[in-house]
């Protein structure tokens, strides 16, 4: 089958650009059936089968755990990883899955432990060039990202909970890094839209849409939705949302707290052009610009240098935009999630509708790793 036209893309083609790893688990192992079957090892919180799975691993970063375990021999402290990759060295797995697998190791028993170890070798990493396509100087984010013990668990960490016991929170590393350990990620995306009745009666939307700085070092020059951006470890999901609202909007808070929804959530399992995997979960808010109100407060304007500009774009304008390929992928499903949610994406005009339902809302296939 032919790769439709970027100027011609369907829902479903945009989804599946952005959710485009598909896994599979037999009797030997894990594969990315949509990536040649690459193996996938499961990385463990612990050496015991019983603990939480909290990413995968590749060929190449299964390689070169086995090496930092080999200087740390060498330089006579603790290996960090507990490596079982040789048949004879595999155990029965959660779920009773067999196949490698890589944990932490036991003495790696707090949070702030696995932090500091995973704090150490990914600027390690950073400052030895290993992997610089993606935790390179020029790739480094200097943000920490929160690792969970549940991906779909509760967001809690020591900071706000006061404690470190007993939480989901496992520990927190280097963003740029957790594409190397498939670690899941979140962030917040909001769209700032009107709807306008037309002449015909009919509804339409405009919405805020920026273009991504020439800077940026993911996705630079592509469209995006009006506000987006991770949420740092240690931060709520809506002031995470308040702060970025500011930073690359000039949004104010007060705009924010009191006109935002939350809507709920996209999910995909996005791989990387250079094959790094990233999990990802967006929370997704709206804010109608309410009718009868000055629309200034809720323009807007480029502060942080990550945004370019930002367009007023129409109805019919999005869409050409959508179907041209022309937006971040992740960008893309959320505005698909809007359509769906504002009714203009329907069971009968779309006859993609319950595969995109679906889609829209993976879980990863976490229930294989």
């Amino acid at each position: 089958m032919s790769s439709p036209q970027k100027s011609n893309l369907s829902f479903l083609n945009l989804v599946d650009i952005c959710d485009n790893v598909h896994l599979r688990r037999d009797h030997t192992g894990l594969y990315d059936v949509a990536y040649d079957s690459e193996p996938l090892v499961p990385l463990y919180l612990s050496e015991s089968p019983e603990s939480p799975v909290i990413g995968l691993l590749r060929p190449v970063i299964v390689e070169q755990l086995k090496l930092e375990n080999e200087r740390s021999k060498k330089n006579g402290v603790q290996e960090l990883w507990a490596l079982r990759i040789d048949p004879s060295e595999q155990i029965p797995l959660r779920h009773g899955a067999s196949g490698p697998c890589v944990s932490l190791r036991d003495y790696l028993d707090t949070p702030s432990k696995r932090t500091a170890a995973m704090k150490e070798l990914c600027e390690c990493w950073r400052d030895t060039g290993l992997f610089s396509d993606v935790c390179g100087p020029k790739k480094w984010r200097a943000e920490m990202y929160p690792v969970y013990a549940n991906p779909f668990g509760v967001h809690d960490h020591p900071l706000l909970a006061g404690h470190e016991d007993g939480l989901n929170y496992a520990f927190e590393m280097e963003r740029s890094a957790c594409a190397l350990f498939g670690i899941v990620t979140y962030g917040v995306h909001l769209n700032i839209y009107d709807e306008v009745v037309q002449e015909d009666g009919q509804p339409r939307i405009r919405i805020w849409v920026p273009t991504r700085a020439l800077t940026k070092p993911t996705f630079p020059g592509m469209l995006d939705n009006t506000v987006a951006g991770g949420i740092p470890s240690g931060m709520t999901m809506f002031d995470s949302l308040v702060k970025e609202c500011m930073e690359e909007a000039s949004i104010e808070a007060d705009i924010v707290i009191k006109h935002a929804r939350a809507t709920g959530s996209v999910s995909y399992f996005f791989r990387t052009s250079k094959g790094w995997l990233q999990p990802e979960v967006e929370y997704v808010y709206n804010i109608l610009i309410p009718t009868g109100l000055d629309p200034v407060p809720f323009t807007p304007r480029p502060l942080d240098g990550e945004v370019e500009s930002f367009e007023f774009v129409s109805h019919d304008q999005l869409l050409q935009q959508l179907r041209s390929g022309l937006f971040k992928p992740n960008c893309a499903l959320v505005i698909i999630d809007l359509f769906i949610r504002l009714g203009y994406i329907t069971p009968d005009n779309e006859s993609d509708f319950l595969q995109l339902i679906n889609r829209l809302h993976g879980s990863f296939d976490h229930d294989k790793w």
